[in-house]
């Protein structure tokens, strides 16, 4: 039997150790770019929202199917914001794999809460401070402990990694659960169920990763001198792409539009990323070869992020917007019924009620 000799021994661990090094060197660059996205996508949140209020001030509001807000200038600032940020987080993904990169968006929510305090007058408490923490913290544990890996060397690959059953059967529930949301849900329970925005946006945008990944690593091979443009499946990544984010688009207006900015934020990045991180996991199989101590960490830093996204939102004020927008038309002069006691009386007109006196109870019935 050969023996190897220290020289080729030695020569073995410094290619090894090279490799490593690239891996860590590639996940440091996709770290530093998802971190630069999130506080412009977290930016932008902010920048639309003042422009989707300004938008419903002028005419019918996007929640309800109003699209004045193409014509918002300020709306098209926070949409440059925001392309810039997924431009960002377009090219972190060609570095890192979805399970380091998607948790990160965590760090937005950060950057939109700050702001919102002070742009939106969505007020965040003192305990909030402990939620941007806990977030921050989660994010560190699982920039250390996230996955090396290995990019794929040609989009061909790619495409067999995408036609494997596992995660055809994820994509097909992932349609149709889309389809029955945007169908029949988003009708009758959108004004009312933020799930029903938030979850589109969620279950498409996990498909958006996985085809933006591959076009982002098709770029990539192409500029390295392995051209992929003669691949179909590259043109067929890219399409995929551009439909999906057009759909999360709609739908995130919408529930921006609808609900506060507080709530949005939080609930769209724990569904998000956790169907990107499962849609990744199934695809490109991020969690291969690692160690269990390690996925341990991951998820316990994931956890640790969701938990500060909680802690957030539960310490951050309701938006009065809608409501107080409710009741801006009421009249000065109003009838109403009473019914108690088995007695129904009409009250006359009241001259000289005023509008911004007005208390509303639970049990009245207006006419």
């Amino acid at each position: 039997m050969p023996q190897m000799t220290p020289a080729a021994g030695t020569d073995a661990g410094a290619a090894a150790g090279g490799v490593g090094g690239d891996l860590f060197a590639a996940n440091l660059k996709g770290s530093l770019l998802a971190v630069a996205s999130s506080a412009f996508i977290g930016i932008s949140f902010i920048v639309k929202k003042k422009g989707l209020r300004r938008a419903g001030a002028a005419g019918s509001r996007a929640g309800v199917g109003g699209y004045g807000y193409l014509l918002e200038p300020l709306w098209w600032v926070g949409m440059v914001t925001m392309l810039v940020g997924e431009i960002a987080n377009f090219i972190a993904y060609m570095f890192a794999p979805a399970v380091l990169v998607a948790p990160l968006g965590a760090l937005s929510i950060i950057v939109s809460a700050v702001l919102a305090h002070f742009t939106l007058n969505e007020k965040l408490q003192r305990v909030g401070v402990l939620g941007c923490v806990l977030c921050i913290v989660g994010s560190t544990v699982i920039i250390l402990h996230a996955p090396q890996e290995r990019t794929p060397s040609s989009v061909d690959e790619i495409w067999h990694l995408a036609i494997q059953p596992a995660f055809l059967c994820y994509a097909g529930l992932a349609v149709a659960v889309s389809l029955f949301l945007m169908i029949y849900c988003a009708p009758r329970y959108g004004q009312m169920n933020i799930v029903v925005y938030v979850g589109i946006c969620s279950v498409i945008g996990s498909l958006t990763v996985m085809s933006i990944k591959a076009v982002g690593i098709a770029i990539k091979l192409t500029i390295e001198g392995i051209n992929q443009v003669a691949y179909f499946q590259t043109w067929l990544f890219a399409a995929v792409s551009v439909a999906c984010l057009v759909i999360q688009l709609v739908y995130l207006n919408k529930a921006l539009d609808t609900f506060n900015t507080a709530v949005v934020s939080p609930i769209y990045y724990a569904m998000f990323t956790t169907l990107t991180i499962l849609a990744s996991a199934i695809m490109f199989k991020d969690w291969s070869g690692q160690s269990a101590s390690k996925i341990a960490s991951e998820i316990c830093g994931f956890l640790t992020v969701l938990a500060g996204t909680v802690v957030l939102h539960s310490t951050r004020e309701p938006d009065q917007t809608l409501s107080s927008d409710l009741y801006t038309s009421l009249p000065p002069k109003i009838y109403w019924h009473i019914q108690g006691n088995g007695d129904i009386g009409k009250q006359k007109e009241d001259d000289s009620l005023s509008c911004d006196i007005v208390t509303i109870l639970r049990q009245d019935y207006f006419v």
